[in-house]
């Protein structure tokens, strides 16, 4: 039987979706007009239909099968677009009716991913993608596939054209998951390098097209690529910045989650989305103006299930210039802030994440002041790099007094780092905060004098009721 040579490529498209009731999670047909034209596709026509269960052989049924030719030859179209997952041989079938070629949901983000792709890791690991889609497909799409090599001396059984293509394919990946491992070995030793140094993590992840490299931009203080379009980021960007009341940190954008992400991305992807499994906390940003959202908020939870993360999250809800939302934090029953409302376009409650991941990454804030000795400045010099002081001033002998705002732990870090007593800089009620609460069998004997006068009347203090 003689199939149709396959056309290399096209553009001008015949969009099908079907309502099919025995899908409890079906795939929205905005969302896919969006794949489309991020993928450069020139919509044409839409086919729609409603079925109890997809049909065998054609998926869509032999009826649906010939509108969808009609059309095709009417159009003069390229491709066909399915908003469904086929299997092989649907997707052979319909192939061989319409005369053209045919592209699931799958293919066509796979086909976006591959133009996306800018730097050597995204090349590798969207090629390595498409050869695990493209494996179980090479079947009887090619008449050339089906030939045998023969001539003189070489006539006999021997090895068809498909089993070729299928060895050189496996050989492929089988170098490209090679190359990834090398990839991966990389990217181990920077974090190493970087929790070394203790240096935290903070990776952005979210729905596609939820302004994630718009919220990268607006704290970094950078212009990467940013498109109202689906996948417009796909290779990690990292960037270090100084977060106040934290210090110096890393900042990773990573690639946006989308419904039903097949499995060949998310298994190419692994070494880039390690980065996230890697990171100290995730900020989820969500599209709080769509009318999806919360379908969107279970398909990255669904994706990061996936890869078995258990990283601290913070929710951004972003875009709240479309929704009228207030710039505030939120804060869960134990008291830590788990979302946030922010606006990355105009800029609204970006001070309010700053102070959000600032609370999660150190610990509750507390106000203190701090009186400072005339050798300290270096610990000056390291609460303004944390940006931290909220007032400074003189007293009467000259020393200098700063109003601060950061976790008790953490001052109790950079007093000890500097050889400071927190009794000697703090006002007595701010020290008792600083000390440790002593067990029973660490309380000294009555008989046995450990302390100074201040330091009982500031335990006195910090133990009342």
């Amino acid at each position: 039987m003689e199939y149709f040579d396959r056309h290399e490529g096209g553009e001008r498209a015949i969009i099908v979706h079907l309502d099919i009731r025995q899908i409890q999670d079906p795939d929205d047909l905005s969302e896919f007009e969006l794949l489309a034209d991020s993928a450069g596709a020139d919509r044409l026509a839409l086919v729609t239909g409603s079925r109890s269960k997809p049909d065998a052989k054609y998926f869509v049924g032999s009826g649906k099968v010939e509108e969808i030719a009609e059309l095709v030859r009417e159009h003069d179209a390229d491709i066909v677009l399915f908003n469904h997952s086929l299997s092989p041989s649907q997707e052979r079938n319909i192939e061989r009716l319409v005369q053209c070629r045919v592209l699931d949901r799958t293919g066509l983000i796979l086909d976006i991913f591959a133009q996306r792709a800018r730097t050597y890791e995204g090349k590798l690991q969207v090629e390595l993608a498409q050869l695990n889609h493209l494996s179980t497909r090479l079947v009887r799409g090619w008449t050339h596939l089906e030939r045998q090599r023969g001539g003189i001396g070489l006539r006999g059984p021997g090895e068809t054209q498909l089993e070729t293509d299928r060895r050189l394919l496996q050989a492929r990946v089988n170098q490209l998951k090679t190359r990834l491992d090398k990839v991966k070995q990389t990217r181990a030793q920077g974090r190493a390098r970087r929790q070394k140094s203790d240096v935290p993590t903070i990776s952005l992840v979210g729905y596609t097209n939820s302004g994630k490299s718009t919220l990268f931009n607006r704290l970094v203080d950078e212009n990467i690529y940013a498109a109202d379009q689906l996948f417009a980021t796909l290779d990690p960007t990292l960037r270090r910045l100084d977060w106040q009341g934290v210090g110096r940190v890393v900042l990773v954008d990573t690639v946006g989650f989308v419904r039903h992400l097949p499995h060949e991305l998310v298994e190419s992807f692994h070494a880039t989305l390690e980065e996230t499994l890697e990171a100290d906390l995730l900020l989820h940003v969500i599209d709080s103006s769509s009318e999806d959202m919360h379908e969107q908020i279970q398909a990255v939870k669904d994706v990061l299930a996936e890869i078995d993360n258990d990283v601290p999250v913070l929710n951004v809800y972003n875009k709240i210039d479309l929704t009228g939302e207030p710039a505030h934090i939120g804060y869960a029953s134990d008291g830590e802030p788990n979302r946030v409302y922010v606006s990355a376009q105009d800029n609204l409650g970006i001070e309010k994440l700053s102070l959000a991941v600032q609370q999660l990454l150190t610990g509750a804030l507390t106000t203190f002041d701090l009186t400072l000795p005339y050798d300290a400045g270096q610990l000056k010099n390291t609460l303004y790099e944390l940006g931290v002081i909220l007032e400074e001033s003189y007293d009467d002998t000259g020393h200098e007094c700063l109003t601060i705002r950061l976790p008790s732990e953490r001052l109790k870090q950079l007093l000890g780092q500097a050889s400071l007593d927190p009794l000697d800089v703090l006002p007595l009620a701010q020290a008792t905060l600083l000390m440790p609460v002593l067990e029973a069998f660490e309380q000294p004997d009555d008989d046995e004098p450990t302390m100074t006068e201040t330091q009982e009347r500031a335990f006195d203090e910090f133990n009342a009721p």
